[in-house]
């Protein structure tokens, strides 16, 4: 199982960088049902200007459509940052069995961070969560994106000093 959760979060991590190619925050989740990869998403809440895109929502889309059911019963979820509370509310409302996240989320964290949505058992399902999967390589790409987007940031304010 460990191989296979090491395997499947690369592909999430795959998700991760095709945010960043298009400056949206690196983001990515696949959904696993059979060992096959049946959904793929990643952040695209800028370019659609939607706040549902997120990389778990996309995925989920996906593989609903793929299995033609709004259940997701017997999947994995595979996702670079812990859920926040809409894609744990929406990952519990599609019956996901089982969720593994690689970075933990300090602002928004809804599975383990600051919340426990998919574990409270005051809600009609709970989740199998596994976290820290290969949470240095997904915590460098956030880490990356947010240092290089501070740097564009602090030359266009330098750009616009230099025109006064």
């Amino acid at each position: 199982m460990i191989e296979n959760d090491e395997r499947y979060m690369q592909e999430a991590l795959l998700e991760a960088h095709k945010s960043a190619l298009i400056g949206e925050v690196p983001i990515g989740a696949v959904i696993v049902h059979n060992n096959e990869i049946i959904g793929r998403g990643h952040n695209l809440r800028e370019h659609s200007q939607l706040a549902a895109d997120h990389a778990e929502v996309m995925a989920i889309s996906e593989a609903n459509q793929k299995l033609h059911s709004w259940r997701l019963v017997d999947c994995t979820m595979y996702v670079t940052l812990e859920p926040c509370i809409m894609c744990s509310g929406a990952i519990i409302n599609s019956r996901i069995d089982r969720v593994v996240f690689g970075a933990r989320d300090p602002k928004a964290g809804a599975v383990a961070t600051l919340y426990s949505l998919l574990n409270d058992p005051r809600l009609n399902h709970q989740v199998e969560v596994k976290e820290g999967v290969l949470a240095t390589q997904a915590g460098k790409v956030l880490k990356d994106f947010f240092k290089a987007a501070r740097k564009r940031n602090k030359l266009k304010k330098q750009h616009q000093i230099d025109k006064l």
